[in-house]
């Protein structure tokens, strides 16, 4: 079964700005909700709390990377981009400064309610010229989040997992690049952070049912490789399915949907995740089955897509074990 690990991403940073004299920690008021509260304790030079006050923080951040440093900014994801939006665009993104914003509580990971929920995030920052966007879906991505965005010459927005995160991966991100999970050769499954394992879940079930699953896993959503995403889509005879904790305007689903209309790929395409609703609070487990974002939810979706019942149960989801896989040398292991 998987490997919980705790709190990863206050171990990684840590690491990583040791190492990075020019990295510096800043926060928004929210440094314990971003596990980084051991950090401002044990290395005060590098941390600098702005407070409350996103807007001022995303423009001195700009100002800080024009200095020379690179600032990685910890706060929920919302506060990344709503309230900010201009110097955000302004002090940021327009001159490409190397400020590598860190965005806690993805979609539904908390039970917040819609205003600590980032929704829309994907859909705002790929919209937003000269920024990079990565995902974590498990520990190890986390783990290799902060350098990961620090390799990028220009602003970076990193959806981040916070508190017990499972591992799914043994290899780093890698930017630029989508982790091939399953090849099979009826229907493509497209994933992104906390729906990868669900979606692993899934693939077992539609597995064993009869389906064989081509399951993609993308950590960069831009820049993204639309000629690898192209092949693996000729490579399915059954269409393709897109399961996002996001609104199905404007993220990978939209995506993958511009990539096939742009190319005249004329199959079947299926986006699941947030239909046009904010979403209300609860656990993870329950908003994920009460939004369709769960692995049942993908395999009614992949009856839809096929026009076939499967006969797939939640018992049968429940028995499907997922194990860490990186590659296709862990084939065996799907």
């Amino acid at each position: 079964m998987v490997d919980m690990v705790n709190r990863p991403y206050e171990r990684a940073f840590e690491q990583h700005a040791l190492a990075n004299p020019d990295v510096l920690c800043i926060s928004a008021d929210l440094t314990s909700s971003c596990e980084i509260d051991k950090f401002r304790d044990n290395h005060p030079d590098q941390f600098l709390s702005m407070g409350m006050a996103e807007q001022n923080m995303m423009s001195f951040c700009g100002g800080l990377g024009l200095a020379g440093f690179r600032p990685f900014v910890h706060t929920f994801g919302v506060f990344t981009y709503r309230r900010p939006y201009d110097q955000l665009m302004a002090s940021i993104a327009y001159p490409r400064r190397k400020v590598r914003i860190m965005g806690f509580l993805p979609g539904i990971t908390t039970p917040g309610g819609m205003t600590h929920q980032a929704i829309e995030d994907i859909a705002v920052m790929r919209s937003m010229p000269n920024m990079t966007i990565l995902e974590t879906g498990d520990a190890t991505e986390v783990e290799s989040i902060c350098a990961a965005a620090d390799s990028i010459d220009g602003p970076v927005y990193c959806r981040v997992l916070r508190g017990s995160v499972p591992r799914l991966f043994d290899t780093p991100i890698k930017v630029g690049e989508m982790r091939e999970i399953s090849l099979g050769d009826d229907v493509l499954i497209v994933t992104a952070g906390i729906t990868t394992e669900e979606a692993m879940r899934a693939t077992r079930a539609l597995e064993a049912a009869g389906v064989s699953v081509r399951h993609l896993h993308l950590h960069t959503i831009k820049p993204f490789d639309a000629g690898a995403l192209l092949d693996h889509i000729g490579a399915v005879r059954g269409g393709v399915i897109t399961l996002e904790n996001h609104v199905t305007e404007g993220g990978i689903g939209s995506l993958v949907a511009e990539v096939m209309a742009d190319n005249g790929i004329g199959k079947k395409l299926r986006r699941l995740g947030l239909k046009d609703t904010y979403a209300h609070g609860g656990s993870r487990a329950y908003l994920m089955r009460y939004y369709g974002l769960d692995a049942l939810a993908l395999t009614r979706g992949v009856e839809d897509l096929l026009g076939q019942p499967l006969g797939i149960t939640e018992e049968d989801l429940a028995q499907a074990r997922v194990e860490a896989v990186h590659s296709l040398a862990k084939a065996e292991g799907l």
